[in-house]
């Protein structure tokens, strides 16, 4: 797909965003970020457990890297070509780890926006390579795993807890709770390690001041608070819940891949982790545990967690920072709900879809609904969401369609015998082949 033949006009964008300088509190249990944007300030604030550890120079480190990428989001705002460090210096390695997470991370913004971000310069001091020290082995692991109260963190969940002593980690705006990550994460009955992400006031007057606007690769921040976190509460990994999918771009434009997941990416988890074993401190380990699962499979585990089937829910109106515009249910129309019902279908009864869908309908019960699936199944321009991999959208449709329950469902057959006469349509062993390990992973030998 090309780039529109229109740039957004030279004075929207800025001339140079600046690095300030970052700080800690212990006592307040505080992070706090400062950055600029051609003389305009902002500031970001991250808020943890106090306590002594925050003084550790491994808690310095794990900082000093939401400081790194949390700037992504002010950078946004006018998008310059060139981004100064300032007094923060960075090794080749870092140096070559923060240039990806900015045009990879902000990929989907730039093609939005006809943007090219690949002449981005960035100034900083380097610093040589340190010498990592090792982390030393507990007893028994002690891992942080990052809830989102969707399918994928509640199959990780059930599958850590089994092998560590374990704790979710959320994090939210200042004295804010999201009900979709609350029911659920009570369901699991684990301890919740709790951060507060206080972003500029300014970011919320976007439309206002004239600033850019568009998607961040807010799971990368995230890792990094959680790192934080981590080395606060003395845990040896954070354990996320990306699957395999994630590493597929939404699309190529121009020969370069365009991923609305990029920090859920095994490119991003790889990177990342480098950067880690590159701290001059013990870091906690950073993984996924879905790295080589498919969604399909995430589908199949997630059934049989009947406990949380009243619970959970992804759709992303469930996640709006305005609390007047946030559903307390499924809205039954978006990407994201017409996904998860797709691909909870072939392993969950009809009737037990229809209930959690129960005040709006189940999508694939929706014929209106017929071009957002034809989209999931590659009959269209894939959605910017987290979704998941064509054929595995493909192979859901197959195996739903022939269920018992299914047989008189509409859409979802219309849907089945458009995908059963295509020439690359899955068959019954590629189906087979998603419900096992696809792909390489980076999980230790203690959590597998």
């Amino acid at each position: 797909m090309a780039l529109p033949d229109r740039l957004p006009p030279s004075s929207v964008r800025g001339r140079v965003f600046r690095y300030g300088d970052w700080a800690t509190d212990a006592e307040r249990g505080l992070l706090t970020c400062g950055y600029s944007l051609d003389g305009r300030e902002f500031t970001e604030r991250i808020t943890l457990p106090p306590g002594p550890r925050w003084r550790t120079e491994a808690a310095r480190a794990a900082a000093r890297l939401v400081f790194l990428l949390a700037g992504v989001s002010y950078y946004k705002t006018a998008a310059p070509p060139v981004i100064d460090l300032g007094q923060t210096t960075l090794t080749e390695a870092e140096l070559a780890f923060l240039r990806e997470f900015y045009l990879q991370g902000l990929g989907e913004f730039a093609y939005r926006i006809a943007l090219d971000l690949t002449p981005l310069r960035f100034e900083a001091r380097r610093s040589d390579a340190r010498t990592p020290q090792p982390r030393e082995p507990g007893s028994r692991p002690r891992a942080l795993v990052p809830f989102g109260g969707g399918i994928d963190s509640i199959v990780v969940v059930e599958r850590i807890r089994r092998l560590a002593d374990a704790a979710l980690f959320v994090v939210s705006r200042p004295a804010d709770r999201f009900a979709a990550i609350e029911e659920p994460a009570a369901v699991t009955g684990l301890p919740v390690v709790r951060a507060e992400r206080e972003i500029d006031p300014q970011l919320l007057r976007s439309a206002e001041l004239g600033f850019l606007n568009g998607h961040v690769p807010v799971t990368g921040i995230l890792s990094a608070i959680a790192v934080l976190a981590a080395v606060l509460e003395d845990r040896d990994a954070v354990v996320m819940s990306n699957e395999w999918s994630a590493s597929i771009p939404t699309l190529r434009d121009q020969g370069r891949p365009v991923n609305h997941q990029y920090s859920k990416s095994a490119d991003f988890e790889a990177a990342f982790r480098g950067v880690l074993a590159g701290s001059p401190a013990p870091m906690p380990d950073y993984f996924s545990w879905l790295r080589d699962r498919t969604e399909l499979w995430v589908g199949r585990e997630f059934a049989a967690q009947e406990q949380y089937h009243g619970s959970f829910r992804s759709c992303n109106k469930a996640f709006y920072t305005d609390p007047a515009r946030r559903l307390d249910h499924w809205c039954g129309q978006c990407d994201k709900c017409c996904f998860i019902d797709l691909i909870l279908a072939p392993f969950m009864p009809a009737e037990e879809l229809r209930r959690i869908f129960r005040q709006t309908g189940e999508p694939l019960e929706d014929p209106g609904l017929a071009g957002k699936f034809r989209a999931l199944l590659g009959a269209g321009a894939k959605p910017f969401e987290c979704v998941g991999e064509v054929n595995e959208c493909r192979a859901a449709v197959l195996l739903a369609a022939r269920r018992d329950d299914r047989a008189g469902a509409g859409l979802l057959q219309e849907l089945a015998a458009e995908v059963a006469g295509w020439p690359d349509a899955p068959s019954a062993a590629d189906a087979a082949a998603m419900l096992r390990p696809v792909a390489e992973n980076f999980i230790p030998a203690g959590y597998r």
